[in-house]
């Protein structure tokens, strides 16, 4: 064993601390145990809404980022990384998004995804190498319970650097590294169940906040209509159902009348949607939505000022 693997550092956050609310869970039968980690996840919703104004910061980073043509990146490590890659990973299909216009960075790469390497998140130049190529226009944003990983902070410290946005997501209001980022949203979680076991409470805070994030950052993108998915890729029969069940939520019109609109749109559902509500050929309906920057609401508005200037 060398020197440095024998280095410890202690690290001061609130959610290494202990927890006077679980003091001798390890007495407790089963259920009372349960009922004391619910409790605790309890905390977790309120301590993200206390941090929406940040986190409305971010997301108005990320739309202008995606707006722009750049992208946005995530760097994590251990539970942080993970989550990270799981909020990319779905938005493509669910979204129909390029990949490129989000990007999880998790310290190890694949093999930390499937196994604990807790070695990797202490390579402060790790980080650093894989912000290389971020600049003007992208957001970076690091997630780390402590607010200190080094894997993270040599990560969002290059890419402000190289003139990109960054955001900390971490659980330590008092983090040092979030004074140096652009946004800090800091979930005050608190101590966890386990002391430090920060996949619990930080990390379901994390998984919040980036659904959040995500979700938000698409809405204001136009990748929804009202609250449903219409960018959806329809890669399987349940999917290709699911296309022609928001067609008739979002139009009212018959299940015949939704299926040979999508049939006749090629399987766009935008397009067959904007050619329900519109009452518009496809080809008017799929213009519009070019011109519109395919936002359904503004393509309708379009078609509907057109319509007017004509009569």
């Amino acid at each position: 064993m060398t020197d440095d693997e024998f280095e410890a550092v202690r690290v001061a956050a609130p959610t290494e601390g202990a927890n006077p609310r679980t003091l001798d869970i390890d007495l407790l039968p089963t259920l009372e145990v349960l009922k004391l980690v619910n409790d605790e996840d309890h905390l977790v919703a309120p301590a993200v809404r206390a941090v929406l104004p940040e986190l409305a910061r971010a997301v108005d980073l990320g739309v202008s980022a995606l707006r722009e043509g750049r992208s946005i990146h995530y760097f994590g490590a251990g539970s942080s990384g993970r989550v990270a890659v799981l909020d990319a990973a779905e938005l493509v299909p669910t979204y129909t998004i390029d990949p490129e216009w989000v990007v999880a960075h998790h310290a190890g790469g694949v093999a930390a995804f499937e196994q604990a390497l807790e070695n990797v998140e202490d390579d402060e130049a790790t980080g650093a190498a894989e912000a290389l190529g971020l600049g003007g226009g992208d957001l970076a944003i690091g997630l780390s319970a402590s607010g200190r990983t080094p894997y993270v902070a040599g990560a969002l410290r290059a890419a402000g650097a190289a003139g990109a946005a960054t955001v900390l997501v971490s659980s330590n209001p008092r983090a040092p590294l979030g004074d140096e980022v652009d946004v800090h949203v800091a979930v005050d979680t608190g101590p966890e169940v386990i002391a430090g076991s920060t996949r619990m409470k930080a990390g379901t805070a994390q998984k919040l906040v980036l659904n959040a994030f995500s979700t938000a950052v698409m809405i204001r993108l136009g990748r929804t209509y009202s609250n449903l998915m219409v960018d959806v890729t329809a890669t399987n029969a349940k999917l290709r159902g699911r296309l022609v069940t928001i067609l008739e939520e979002a139009t009212g019109r018959t299940e015949a009348q939704c299926a040979e609109t999508l049939t006749a749109a090629e399987g766009d559902l935008k397009v067959a949607l904007v050619c329900l509500l519109a009452d518009a050929p496809v080809g008017e309906a799929r213009i519009a939505l070019q011109a519109a920057a395919g936002r359904v609401r503004a393509a309708l508005a379009e078609l509907a000022t057109g319509r007017r200037e004509v009569s």
